[in-house]
């Protein structure tokens, strides 16, 4: 089989159940959760070789440069990048993609996959996928269900109109996620699998449900597609009809109305990493079922999960029993373990609360490169900033502050009004308030800087740009 396959995958999500690790600004996908690789870029991998064209990456403009970043870093090129202009869920997200796809084949196959799930068996994905493609290219989307090997209460269900043993079954119905005697029924009657989410279908199939069951979002997506933009390789979908798309999952909008489902029973690993139960099932334990990840020290310590950032505190867990205990550099969760999953709620109250740690990070991922802060206070504000080889921030200037910059490693190019100079390590710069001025790294390693801001006002949107290679508006933020 070569290139028989075009991945479609979906890259957003707002990084709640897996907080403080995982945040809004820089969600799940991206975050090397479970070994040395984020799970974007896994699936990335995953869906690459001979079975797989170019994959299709539907994101939204907070983090397509993250996504491409990632993908250059696992090797895959892209055949598309979709911008949503903003999240609609899953049903308009499919769509847009098929419609692109439909272009140049509307017969080509699609695998919808989401882009934050875990699975280690490639030869057992990919046979799956080569069960399901014959099925799919007759017309029916496939639907792939997991094995479950517990009476799981966290995840739906597809309940099978045949043998599970069978290559692929026709679907019989979706089951919400179930109560834990109705989940204990399910396991021992063999006829469920869990809900993964993934599908298989022609373009054109798609295509053809969302004409039959939601034509009004088929018409808004079509136009969003027809008169989306191009921007630095991306492709920016139509804002206006975008938004007058209805919110809703493919799940709800198509799949649990279409009457050409298949179930094609994916027999290898899986999991959705959707909390921190996951992550300690999954993690390397110890003889007392305690999983230590990063600067830990776990002295006495049974059933629990610790997890330190490498670039903050050394954590030190004693006697602690069924505890998640996880440390950021801004944030520290300390939770019972059967508490883990009501980390939705726990957010929702930061936000109230209007801490910046709900959200966001110190650090801040940029197209360029990444800055964190350091310190913050009345009228100042300290910021490590690190520049990609070969990358430059815009040439800006702002209104409330002035800057003063220290190379602390590699060669930066700076440009204050009329004047542009080499700045070598160990050697520094001020910028005045309202000095026209940029940054550049021209070198081969990147380029590391203190950066000490002064003014009335620090906030991210003081900004008025000249010129940006990044094609980003004056409201997207620092640099």
């Amino acid at each position: 089989m070569t290139h028989e396959l075009t991945p479609v995958i979906l890259c957003g999500g707002s990084g709640t159940r897996l907080w403080p690790v995982s945040r809004k600004s820089y969600p799940k996908q991206f975050v090397d959760l479970v070994g040395d690789e984020s799970l974007f870029r896994q699936a990335a991998r995953r869906c690459s070789g001979p079975m797989f064209d170019r994959p299709v990456i539907v994101t939204n403009s907070d983090f397509r440069f993250i996504a491409t970043q990632q993908l250059a870093e696992a090797g895959v090129d892209p055949g598309a990048v979709l911008i949503e202009p903003e999240a609609r869920n899953t049903a308009p997200a499919l769509l847009a993609a098929a419609l692109l796809v439909a272009r140049d084949d509307p017969e080509r196959v699609i695998l919808a996959a989401p882009s934050d799930h875990l699975i280690l068996d490639q030869a057992a994905f990919r046979d799956t996928l080569a069960r399901a493609l014959p099925v799919a290219r007759g017309g029916r989307v496939v639907t792939l269900g997991i094995v479950p090997t517990r009476p799981e209460t966290g995840y739906g269900y597809l309940e099978l109109d045949g043998d599970a043993a069978a290559d692929c079954v026709p679907l019989a119905r979706f089951v919400e996620k179930p109560p834990l005697d109705e989940a204990e029924r399910m396991l021992a009657s063999g006829r469920y699998l869990w809900n993964a989410g993934m599908f298989v279908y022609t373009a054109a199939t798609l295509i053809a449900l969302f004409e039959a069951h939601m034509p009004e979002m088929l018409a808004l997506v079509r136009r969003a597609v027809d008169e989306g933009q191009p921007d630095l390789g991306f492709l920016r979908l139509a804002p206006g009809p975008w938004a007058a798309c209805e919110d809703i999952s493919i799940d709800h909008g198509i799949m649990e109305k279409a009457d050409n489902l298949s179930v094609a029973p994916h027999r290898g690993d899986w999991s959705d990493l959707g909390g921190w139960e996951a992550i300690h099932q999954l993690g390397p334990q110890d003889a007392s079922g305690t999983v230590a990840t990063g600067p830990v020290t776990a002295l006495d310590c049974a059933g629990s999960l610790l997890r330190a950032d490498p670039d903050g505190p050394h954590l030190v867990g004693l006697g602690l029993r069924d505890v998640v205990a996880v440390t950021t550099p801004d944030a520290v969760l300390i939770a019972d373990r059967s508490r883990a999953a009501d980390l939705g709620s726990v957010v929702k109250t930061l936000r109230k609360a209007g801490l910046r740690q709900a959200d966001t990070f110190r650090r801040d991922h940029r197209p360029w490169g990444f800055f964190e802060t350091l310190i913050l206070g009345d009228r100042f504000q300290v910021k490590r900033i690190v520049v990609d080889p070969g990358a430059k921030l815009s040439l800006q200037s702002h209104v409330h502050r002035a800057e003063h910059w220290v190379v602390v490693s590699g060669t930066a190019q700076v440009t204050v009004g009329d004047t542009v100079r080499l700045l070598p390590e160990n050697q520094s710069v001020y910028v005045p308030l309202g000095a026209v001025h940029r940054l550049e790294n021209p070198g081969k390693v990147p380029v590391e800087l203190i950066e000490v801001q002064t003014g009335s006002y620090l906030g991210e949107d003081d900004i008025t740009r000249y010129d940006d290679v990044y094609a980003r508006s004056d409201d997207s933020g620092t640099a």
